[in-house]
């Protein structure tokens, strides 16, 4: 039987730090099956969803252990396969001068409409004309199905005032 673990994954970023942790993967018969990677602030940064036979479960984790010596944090949490949270997908696009509170004031709002977060990115950079930091968020949410959208769009149009950031909910892709 097949076990599945979420990897997460950091250190200084440098060439080859993809290939080592999938060889461990590999070298035991896994199957790297999702993953998030990211270069963040010369650091590199990622979470993996791994399958790997169960007899080889132990080796796995002690070669995962081992990367620790080539400067790599590695964790191995256990992981079910689970059924998505909700069967609506919402996308939601923030945008404005950054300041402290903007993700936690989101994050509470699509928290309180009872929606989940199921991939988060942001960044700030300069704003091209007045070079000001500028914030951009990009959340791909989802609920049950039935969500009401038009509650959820009045309370963050009332949250974008407050914030004084843009927050828009896209329409779905098609």
């Amino acid at each position: 039987m097949a076990q599945h673990y979420l990897l997460t994954i950091t250190g200084q970023d440098r060439p080859g730090l993809v290939e080592r942790v999938a060889g461990v993967i590999a070298a035991h018969g896994g199957s790297w099956l999702e993953s998030r990677l990211i270069h963040l602030g010369g650091c590199f940064a990622g979470v993996v969803r791994v399958e790997v036979p169960e007899s080889a479960r132990s080796a796995v984790k002690a070669d995962i252990a081992a990367l620790f010596s080539e400067g790599l944090t590695v964790t191995a949490s256990p992981a079910g396969v689970v059924a998505p949270f909700g069967a609506q997908q919402i996308n939601v696009e923030v945008t404005g001068l950054d300041h402290p509170g903007i993700v936690s004031h989101i994050s509470a709002a699509v928290a309180r409409a009872g929606l989940n977060v199921e991939e988060f990115s942001s960044e700030v950079t300069s704003a091209p004309m007045s070079g000001e930091s500028l914030f951009t968020a990009m959340m791909r949410l989802s609920g049950p199905e039935g969500v009401d959208l038009r509650a959820l769009s009045e309370v963050l149009e009332k949250l974008s005032e407050e914030l004084l950031v843009e927050i828009a909910i896209l329409p779905k892709a098609s």
